[in-house]
């Protein structure tokens, strides 16, 4: 019996194709990854001290967790699953987890230059919790932008990649129909974000670049101020 819910199929075997592939993207859900990278976020920046979060520490991963809770329940209806306000409002929901990871940074970053520390273990955790933070949100970037996000690579009717994977460069070692996942993604956000450079997987656009640019910035800014300044206090 077929899905009612399920986009209609377009004359041309492409359509076709492409409506099949969202409709099979529609019963095994493609955002809990992204959700729960996204709630682990959230639940780094719940332990940040008071000092360096914007207003009570409580206030943005509540407003973050319900606006995620809004979309964990949406992502139950087929429909809503493949909208793209659906999309939007995920991508709003990123930026806002990244923009008050950033406050958060240069908050540090600033009480470290300005002030005097006592207390050199507290900023240690608070550079790791905001450097594993960097990692997560970046994956999810990765994941949102390339190839034109994840339904249209269900879909494949976005071929164009920003990434360039090691699959792409050697057809004997990629398997038949394959495509990016989401551990694929946490791995090139890792590797950037230690070695503040791209390592196996090559950006292709010019998003990407500047996607890349900004982690190695970020992660690169936790380590050398942050943690050395913590790391020289404690000694």
């Amino acid at each position: 019996m077929p899905d009612p819910t399920a986009p209609p199929e377009a004359p041309g075997q492409g359509q076709r194709s492409a409506a099949r592939a969202i409709q099979t993207a529609g019963r095994f859900d493609p955002f809990l990854g992204p959700q729960l990278l996204v709630a682990a976020a959230i639940a780094l920046d719940v332990f940040l001290p008071m000092r360096i979060t914007a207003g009570p520490a409580w206030l943005l991963p509540s407003i973050e967790g319900l606006l995620l809770a809004v979309l964990v329940v949406v992502s139950f209806h087929p429909r809503m699953r493949s909208s793209q306000i659906r999309r939007k409002v995920a991508i709003v929901l990123v930026a806002l987890v990244s923009g008050a990871n950033i406050f958060s940074l240069v908050e540090l970053s600033r009480y470290l230059l300005h002030h005097h520390v006592g207390n050199g273990r507290e900023l240690i955790f608070a550079g790791v919790q905001l450097w594993l933070t960097n990692v997560l949100l970046f994956s999810i970037w990765y994941w949102e932008l390339d190839r034109g996000g994840p339904l249209e690579r269900a879909a494949r009717t976005h071929q164009r990649p920003d990434f360039y994977f090691p699959q792409d460069a050697d057809p004997n070692v990629k398997p038949p129909g394959w495509m990016p996942g989401l551990v694929d993604y946490m791995y090139v956000s890792f590797t950037n974000a230690t070695a503040f450079s791209p390592t196996d997987t090559m950006p292709l656009t010019q998003p990407a670049k500047l996607v890349m640019t900004a982690q190695a910035l970020t992660s690169l800014l936790i380590v050398v101020i942050v943690v050395s300044r913590a790391v020289s206090i404690l000694s």
